[in-house]
């Protein structure tokens, strides 16, 4: 049995890492158990929304990620291949925040940020390659068993944050469901160093484009560019992911291109799905362990992140402040509601607006959202929600 920490942490993604900051930064004694030998490099979440930029500023996180990132000024929905357009000017917001704009980021690089300040923090101890495998609450505690090279080792605990992804130990453990759909279709997130900027007049470093057969999307990062592909109708995915079968959908954007070189490929099926609760006695979960959305809109990692910063606040409030544990119930009060009809939901009225295919249709949909863009006010009201600022404080108005 591991020394007794007042807080075990399963997974170490952004969710998790920001979770431990949090709380190791307060002095709170603090377990982290990661299942892989070291943070995932795999092709994830790249988008920063301005209130996550805000929050992560006071520990240095922000200023680190500025440099390793690429800002976004404004992000677009495009009709390809005519370039009409709506353009999404974040600096409305000035006033509301500290980063009027959208920050691309990769997640495996937020995640060794943040790794590095956690491991500055005397009162927090990682265990990578230790897999949860096993759960016991009683009245005073949890005890939490890991699989590692090394054999099963056990962890005691006052209180378990699950964190560790769609597939939670933790959530079946507790016998938590998740409920809800997965969508039919599969994406196709493709890396490369092709300039589409210097080939689609006008193109925001987020766009999300409409093209004759389907839709993709072009989300820019220093020095490379991420698509979101989709099978053609009547294709496999597996088909879809056949090199000529990729060149062909990538020359759906700039057709005279010649080669595209992909650096990496990653298929992914698309969830909506909810926890049933966040909590069952003195075991929490946040982040996919909870809610679960299309990555339409950049929502779901930063929706993570801000459930940690909500369930951090009221763990401090429990273990230093001498608060009821009573108090850890609002935090499912605040961030349940926001997931499933404020993340959720928006992403999906963002997924199944891309996948509107009749031609009348996506005009009124796009000069509808010109109209927004061209008036002031509306534009700020659309970003206050897209931005997720609105979600926010609304969740912090809830008692």
């Amino acid at each position: 049995m591991s020394g007794r920490a007042k807080v075990l942490i399963a997974g170490a993604g952004p969710v998790g890492l920001t979770a431990a900051l949090l709380l190791g930064s307060r002095g709170i004694p603090v377990t982290l158990l990661e299942a892989q030998d070291a943070i995932s490099e795999e092709l994830r979440a790249s988008t920063f929304h301005p209130p996550t930029l805000d929050m992560m500023a006071p520990f240095g996180i922000t200023a680190r990620m500025l440099d390793a990132g690429l800002v976004c000024p404004t992000w677009q929905i495009r009709l390809h291949p005519s370039g009409d357009r709506a353009v999404f000017d974040l600096s409305v917001l000035k006033g509301e925040t500290d980063h009027p704009y959208r920050l691309q980021c990769e997640q495996a690089k937020y995640c060794q940020l943040v790794l590095d300040a956690v491991k500055t923090l005397p009162s927090v101890t990682v265990h990578f390659n230790a897999a949860v495998s096993g759960l016991e609450q009683k009245a005073d505690g949890v005890t939490v068993k890991a699989t590692s090279p090394g054999g099963e080792r056990e962890f005691s605990a006052d209180y378990v944050i699950g964190a560790d992804g769609a597939r939670s130990a933790v959530r079946r453990a507790i016998g938590v469901e998740l409920s809800g759909d997965i969508y039919p279709e599969t994406t196709i997130l493709a890396t490369t160093l092709y300039p589409f900027h210097e080939k689609l007049e006008g193109l925001s470093n987020v766009s999300y484009c409409w093209k004759p057969d389907g839709t993709f999307s072009l989300l820019r990062l220093p020095g490379v560019w991420r698509v979101s592909l989709y099978a053609r109708d009547g294709q496999t995915t597996e088909q879809a992911l056949e090199d000529d079968a990729q060149q062909e959908l990538l020359h759906d954007i700039v057709p005279d291109a010649g080669r595209i070189e992909v650096l990496e490929t990653r298929p992914y099926r698309i969830h909506k799905r909810l926890a049933s609760t966040y909590r069952q006695g003195r075991v929490l979960l946040a982040g996919d362990a909870a809610h679960l959305n299309s990555p339409s809109g950049g929502m779901g990692m930063n929706g993570g992140i801000h459930d940690a910063f909500s369930l951090c606040e009221k763990l401090i409030a429990v273990i230093q402040g001498g608060a009821d544990a009573a108090v850890l119930d609002r935090y499912e009060r605040q961030r349940r509601p926001i997931a499933e009809e404020e993340i959720i939901q928006q992403a999906h009225r963002n997924r199944t607006r891309m996948q509107e295919r009749d031609p009348a249709r996506r005009r009124a949909m796009l000069e509808d959202l010109q109209k927004t863009t061209s008036d002031p006010v509306k534009l700020k009201a659309y970003l206050m929600k897209s931005s997720m600022i609105d979600g926010l404080r609304r969740a912090e108005a809830t008692a």
